[in-house]
C-alpha cells in the first residue's frame, strides 16, 4: 500500500465512478481519454486492485472501487477546502501593538486606512521579548520595541526594520513635587524608584533599557513584581502601591497622575518593527510602507541634538 496517493489520480477515479464512462469523465477532466485511462491503470497499480470493470457497452465499479469512493471523496474534499481557504484571500496578519496606544498602534491605524482590502489584526501584549517569542513561534507575525534588549538566540530568528525614537518620561503622582515641572531633568530623579516592569519576563527589554539608563544616577529600579496583566489592573496596582513609573510620552492616561517628559539629557526608547525571518505576506509589504511613510512624514528616526540611547541601540537603529 503506498504512503500517497497523487490526488490527480484520485480525481480520475472519481469522476469515472460518477460518470461511469470514460470519454465523458476525460471531458469533464479536459484531458485526452488515453490520459484518464493511464491514470486509472495507475492507480489500480498503486493500490494493488482493480477498480473497474470494462466492457465493450458499460463500466461498473468493482467492490474494491466501491469501497474506495468514500474515501476519495472525503480525501478531495479536504484538499478542495484547503484550496478554496487560499483562493478566497490571504490570512489575517497578526499584529503586536502591547497597547491601544503608542507608535505600534499608531502605525496598525495608518496601514488599516492605507490597506482596507488587507486585515490586520491587534494582539496585545505587554512588551517585545514576550512578542518576539511568539513570532519566532508562529503564533503572532509583526510586533515593535527594542530590539536590541532581546536574547541573541531570538533575534536571530527575526528581521526588523528602525521605526521611531520614542521619547521617555515619568508618570509620577500628583502630590510628587516633581509633578509641578513641566520637563523633569533627569538628574531630579536621583533618589527616587521608578517602577520599569522588572519581574515581567514579557518586559525584559523595557527594565535593561531603564537599567542602562538609571545606571551612574542615582535613580533606583522598583523591585521584581509579578506580570500586571491589562491597563486597568496596571492603573489599580501602581495607584495603591505610590509609584513613580518609567515611561514614554506615547502612554495610557492614569487618573491622579501626571506625565511629564525626561530631559538633560532627552532619554530615548529605540523602537524597530519586527517580523519574523523569512515572512511573506501582502499586508506585511503594507505595513512597511506604511511604517516607511510615517518615518518620512513625521521625522520619527530624528534625534534631538545630545539625546541619550544606549550605545548597544545604536547598531540596530
Amino acid at each position: 500500500m503506498p504512503h500517497d496517493i497523487d490526488p490527480r489520480l484520485l480525481r480520475a477515479f472519481l469522476a469515472v465512478a460518477e460518470d461511469l464512462h470514460f470519454t465523458r469523465a476525460a471531458a469533464r477532466l479536459y484531458v485526452a481519454q488515453q490520459a484518464l485511462s493511464r491514470d486509472i491503470q495507475r492507480l489500480e497499480r498503486e493500490l494493488g486492485c482493480v477498480l473497474f470493470v470494462r466492457t465493450t457497452r458499460q463500466v461498473s465499479l468493482t467492490e474494491d472501487g466501491l469501497r474506495l469512493l468514500p474515501y476519495a471523496r472525503r480525501v478531495l474534499g479536504a484538499y478542495d477546502e484547503l484550496s478554496a481557504a487560499w483562493a478566497d484571500g490571504v490570512r489575517p496578519l497578526l499584529v503586536d501593538v502591547g497597547a491601544p496606544v503608542g507608535t505600534a498602534f499608531e502605525l496598525l491605524q495608518h496601514v488599516r486606512e492605507l490597506a482596507p482590502g488587507l486585515e490586520f489584526v491587534a494582539r496585545f501584549h505587554s512588551g517585545l521579548t514576550g512578542a518576539a517569542a511568539e513570532i519566532a513561534a508562529g503564533r503572532l507575525d509583526v510586533s515593535a520595541g527594542r530590539i536590541a534588549g532581546l536574547p541573541e538566540a531570538l533575534r536571530g530568528a527575526l528581521e526588523h526594520r528602525p521605526l521611531r525614537y520614542e521619547r521617555m518620561a515619568v508618570l509620577l503622582p500628583d502630590g510628587h513635587p516633581l509633578a509641578a515641572l513641566e520637563q523633569v531633568p533627569l538628574g531630579a530623579l536621583s533618589g527616587e524608584t521608578l517602577y520599569a516592569a522588572a519581574g515581567n519576563p514579557a518586559t525584559a527589554e523595557w527594565t535593561d533599557l531603564a537599567e542602562r539608563l538609571f545606571d551612574g544616577r542615582g535613580i533606583l529600579l522598583a523591585a521584581p513584581y509579578p506580570e500586571i496583566d491589562g491597563a486597568e489592573e496596571f492603573v489599580r496596582v501602581i495607584r495603591k502601591r505610590g509609584w513613580s513609573v518609567l515611561a514614554s510620552t506615547e502612554f495610557i492616561a492614569v487618573e491622579g497622575m501626571v506625565l511629564r517628559p525626561l530631559v538633560d539629557p532627552v532619554p530615548l526608547s529605540p523602537i524597530s518593527l519586527v517580523w519574523r525571518k523569512g515572512l511573506r505576506h501582502p499586508a506585511l509589504d503594507a505595513i512597511r510602507e506604511a511604517a516607511d511613510a510615517l518615518v518620512a512624514e513625521r521625522g520619527w528616526l530624528k534625534r534631538p541634538p545630545g539625546a541619550w540611547i544606549p550605545v548597544v541601540d545604536r547598531t540596530y537603529m
